[in-house]
């Protein structure tokens, strides 16, 4: 399994830029996983006979079930896919479950959205388009016991590209596989932030 082949598939299948790019998983060793592809477009809806409504284009989520992965390959392949795909850095935060006694309620609505969930309730079933039949049962449990989520922007099929300040970058965004960073175990039972960076710039930017 190889999630740049997926991320980059479904990319040129959408025909659309990607803002993000989001992975989460429950901490056990073999765990699915939920990835998450946050595009950046509107689409036209016709709100009434004679007006219509721009509507942001609704998230990707795909569960990868194929192969049930321990956390440290999970870090493997995103900080692979993060990588080719020209993102600047990468983010992996370990979270508590929000069903935690003195939880918060940011706490709660992040873990929802770490799950592709609306927390406000106000964008009905049109915010995600989703092939994932196990999200609600894997956001129940990881409300209990944590959950791990990765996070990156892509300049490769993202939105970036225009704007990215990065030397390590190839002329479509991208970089040339294997990523020279290592992985960092995770903290465990313990909540952690781990933050990888993969730009860099060896040039002298003047304002």
């Amino acid at each position: 399994m190889d999630l740049f082949d997926t991320v980059a598939s479904q990319i040129e299948a959408v025909r659309l830029p990607l803002i993000s790019v989001t992975l989460t998983a429950l901490p056990r060793r073999r765990t699915p996983l939920l990835l998450m592809l946050h595009w950046h477009g509107f689409r036209r809806e016709q709100a009434s006979e004679h007006a219509a409504t721009l509507q942001p284009i609704p998230s990707s989520a795909l569960q990868i079930t194929e192969d049930l992965l321990d956390l440290e390959r999970a870090d493997h392949l995103m900080l692979d896919a993060a990588w080719r795909l020209g993102a600047w850095e990468l983010d992996r935060e370990e979270r508590r479950g929000c069903n935690t006694v003195g939880a918060s309620e940011r706490e709660a609505l992040e873990c929802r959205q770490a799950f592709g969930d609306d927390p406000l309730g106000t964008l009905g079933e049109t915010h995600l388009v989703a092939e994932a039949p196990d999200r609600e049962d894997m956001m129940r449990l990881g409300a209990r016991v944590g959950y791990v989520r990765w996070s990156f922007r892509p300049v490769r099929g993202g939105v970036w590209q225009a704007t990215a300040q990065d030397d390590t970058l190839g002329g479509d965004g991208g970089r040339q596989p294997p990523c020279p960073v290592g992985t960092t175990p995770p903290a465990g039972q313990r909540t952690g932030h781990t933050r990888y960076r993969l730009g860099r710039i060896d040039r002298l930017i003047l304002p």
